[in-house]
């Protein structure tokens, strides 16, 4: 099979909450220019509506977005919306609260509790949508976050969110998270050559308390919100090309052979990389290679 052939059921599936995923998703901050944010070239429109339809035709079911993901031109969301809308019955669309950009693109102060409210309900207007299927909150460096989670459980007894998540945290925020109300999932940064050891404790606390795991920058590494990983290991490109594979497709398949609770979310405004990275959840990497995957993991830390 071509990457054009291979559609993402081959990731397999999880279920976030009552919402069953395939494994392999998309992430939407790059669909508004050619690095994430304000800064570079804001996308060509058709380009990125053809990609979020692209990805539908493989097969991807879950979508992650915010309404902080703006260029100059450009709104993630919008473009989901214009896209995607009427939605598919199976598409979930994952969005997360917490930071906050005004109108000219510059960060602010992150939200209060009593400002989450407002900010779902921008996540709603842009989506076009009349509840939010996942919302994250996004930790934005609070020793506690049980009164924001708090927050959004209740949007979520008023029917305004159906399941909740919890991002950039460490094991004792889930736990506090888990007090007040269900978690289906925790955003992460975390990947093939960025670890951390409180990272790598989450990773297998979800796995036993069956709680998807979804990194961000599995594929970009430390170059983060900049773009995709350019320096590779040399165990890295040998495994590539005993897969005939590109070393983001590794990184990507090595991400997904974590457990089967760990997800994957590349994003991309190139539909030739979003086949690809599609493609990745067929890759089945051996004992062997991951064990010398699993070797550069631990280096990095």
């Amino acid at each position: 099979m071509t990457s054009e052939t291979i559609t993402a059921d081959a990731s397999g599936t999880w279920k976030l909450g009552d919402l069953p995923v395939h494994r392999l998703g998309f992430g939407a901050m790059r669909l508004t220019g050619n690095v994430a944010f304000p800064h570079g070239t804001p996308s060509d429109r058709a380009r990125s509506t053809a990609v979020l339809r692209k990805a539908v035709e493989l097969g991807v079911n879950h979508i992650d977005t915010a309404a902080f993901y703006f260029s100059t031109l450009r709104s993630a969301n919008e473009l989901i919306n214009t896209a995607l809308s009427p939605y598919p019955s199976d598409l979930v669309v994952v969005t997360k609260v917490g930071p906050f950009r005004d109108y000219s693109g510059e960060w602010g102060t992150s939200a209060r509790p009593d400002q989450l409210r407002g900010h779902v309900e921008e996540n709603l207007r842009q989506l076009g949508r009349d509840h939010l299927d996942v919302v994250n909150l996004r930790r934005m460096g609070q020793e506690s976050i049980a009164e924001h989670f708090g927050a959004l459980a209740e949007l979520r007894e008023a029917g305004l969110v159906r399941h909740l998540g919890v991002s950039a945290v460490e094991p004792r925020h889930l736990d506090e998270a888990l007090a007040i109300a269900p978690v289906v999932c925790v955003q992460n940064r975390w990947g093939l050559d960025t670890r951390d050891p409180e990272t790598d404790e989450l990773v297998r606390v979800c796995g036993e308390r069956g709680i998807a795991f979804v990194p961000f920058f599995a594929v970009a590494g430390e170059a983060g919100a900049g773009g995709v990983a350019e320096a590779h290991d040399d165990e890295l490109l040998a495994i590539a090309r005993a897969h005939d594979a590109t070393p983001a497709q590794i990184r990507l398949a090595w991400t997904l052979h974590q457990g089967p609770h760990v997800l994957a979310i590349p994003g991309t405004g190139n539909p030739d990389h979003l086949a690809e990275n599609v493609a990745a959840g067929a890759i089945r990497l051996t004992d062997d290679e991951l064990t010398r995957l699993n070797a550069l993991h631990t280096r990095a830390g």
